[in-house]
Formats: structure tokens, sequence, C-alpha cells
């Protein structure tokens, strides 16, 4: 059975001497809001995590195997999709045929039951929207990005002429010492406290079945995910806070109650605002360079009627 209840959360990680997410569009430079130097981390980077936890923890399999995949053709298991249900997997399928095989990708899929996906890029299996959204994540202070030079002592130069691993040895043997290094460039930050904001929708959830087990996996993914996902260029990573905010409902009416927890008992902006019930405040200190630096408080007395705040 799918999800009853709304949830909100706010996720909190922090970067220490790493790239927490590089911008394509420059030079991959650690990605920043230009107006007031705060970092930003895209919600496609937060996803691409939880994926690779997911794809980790359950070996691919279904009913939690992923659907975007790297380096994989996506019309690949929509394709697939038509061929197990017996719809179009050539093209042109009508309604009933798109929606069964709608149904086995959201079945077979965690990512689709989670967070949607445009399933019409081949054999047209549809689109459906995840009930599981994030926001840009933000720092909580400017942040400073460097780039710093780095060498490495050996080069990869395609020599021409050179077609054997004795011809390279000859070759190497030919070249002066220092002609065989390079020179390169690593972006970082020394330190960034970041914070996402989520949101989850029971109604969405009931058109893919994003159920209270998947809930559980997607919890454990945004906990541990920077664990088992570690690199040179990241440097370190880590879940620093998970603040979920759980509608129950407040009318004595169980029916009714279970609307309310489905729909909600207050505006996501009160719930996850800086400083409305999560208070997050750099220390006395000039520049942030660890978690310790900061103070989070949780002001419980300012939740709003209807709303539990968990803490997986």
């Amino acid at each position: 059975m799918s999800i009853q209840n709304r949830y909100e959360f706010l996720f909190l990680f922090d970067c220490e001497n790493g790239n927490p997410n590089g911008d394509p569009d420059a030079g991959n430079s650690p990605r920043i809001d230009p107006e007031d130097m705060h970092g930003l981390v895209s919600d496609v980077a937060i996803k691409r995590r939880v994926r690779n936890f997911i794809q980790t923890s359950f070996d691919n399999q279904a009913p939690n195997s992923i659907f975007i995949e790297h380096a994989t053709n996506l019309n690949k298991p929509i394709t697939k999709a038509h061929e197990i249900t017996g719809g179009a997997p050539t093209g042109g399928a009508n309604r009933g045929q798109v929606n069964a095989a709608k149904d086995w990708m959201c079945q077979t899929f965690f990512d689709v039951r989670t967070f949607g996906a445009v399933m019409s890029t081949g054999a047209n299996a549809g689109q459906v929207r995840g009930p599981v959204q994030f926001s840009f994540a933000r720092s909580v202070d400017p942040i400073l990005p460097m780039d710093v030079s780095i060498t490495r002592m050996a080069v990869a130069e395609k020599v021409t002429g050179v077609k054997t691993a004795a011809d390279y040895e000859k070759w190497e043997n030919e070249q002066e010492e220092d002609k065989l290094r390079t020179m390169g460039r690593k972006a970082l930050i020394p330190y960034g406290l970041y914070v996402a904001k989520g949101f989850i929708s029971a109604n969405l959830a009931k058109g893919t079945g994003f159920s209270d087990k998947d809930l559980t996996s997607l919890w454990d993914a945004l906990l541990n995910m920077y664990d088992h996902d570690r690199s040179a260029s990241k440097g370190m990573m880590s879940c620093r806070g998970l603040y979920v905010f759980k509608h129950v409902g407040t009318d004595s009416d169980s029916n009714q109650r279970i609307k309310q927890a489905m729909l909600g008992c207050a505006p996501a902006h009160k719930l996850l605002d800086k400083g409305a019930i999560v208070d997050i405040v750099r220390k006395s200190v000039t520049s942030a360079r660890s978690f310790s630096d900061y103070e989070v408080t949780i002001h419980r007395d300012r939740l709003p009627a209807g709303v539990e705040l968990l803490t997986p």
C-alpha cells in the first residue's frame, strides 16, 4: 500500500576540502549563487547518490532496480516493459498498453516510484510524476571556491607512429624526465554546510505505489549514501542531519484525520524556512571549517498542530 501521510524534510550535509557539485559550464568549479556566493548543490546530484545507494543495497534487483542507471540506454527497459506486458515494443501503443507498461516500470524500478520519469523516449510507457522531490541545496554561509594546481607524475600522450608497448618504452627513454609530467587543476571548497529541502506527496504516491518500505529505504539512502560514494574530488562529504515533518492530522473523526494526513496540516514554508523549526547558527568563528562550528537547535514548541517531527 502507498504511504498515507504527507512529509517534508530538511537534509543537512557538508563537504570538507572537496567539490560537492561541479558546474560543467564553469570549468567544473563548485556551484555558487553569484549574488551572495552561497554554495549550491543540484537536486539531480542528490538523486544520483540516492540511486547509487539503492542500487548497491539491493544489487539492482526488482522491485528496487534503478531505471536511470549509469551509462545505459533508457529505451532498453521501456522496450522490455512492453515485451513483458504484451504491449507495443516498436511503438504505436494504445492507452491500455501504455498504462500496463507504466505500471510494470513503477513496480520494477525504485527511482520511477520515487522520483518519477519521462518514459516516452522510445516505446511509449507514459510519464510518471514522482512523489519525492528535492530543492537545490544551499550552503548556510558563503563558500570560497578554490582552484589549486596539481602535478601528475606521468603523461597520457598519444604519440604519432607508436603502435606497441615496446615503441612507447623506447619513446619514454628518449624524453627528458621533466617532459614526462603534466600539470592539472583541482576545484574545491575548504568547507560548506548545505541544507536541502524535500517534499513527499501521499497523493502522488498512490499513482506510483511508493510505500512505507520505499520511504524507509529513502531515509537509509540519505543517511548513508555519502559513505558509499567516496571520490578524490568530493573530499569528505557527510550527512549531518535529517529532520522529517510528518503530517498526521488533528480531527477527532478518523476518516477526516486520514484526509488531513494526506493533504497536510501546515504549509511547507512554515516547517522548512530558516529558523522556523530547525535553526542553524554559526558559532563565533570567522570562517567555519567543520560541522562543530555550527549549532543546530530544534524548536519543537513551534510545530503546528497535526505535524510530528521525526529524526530517522
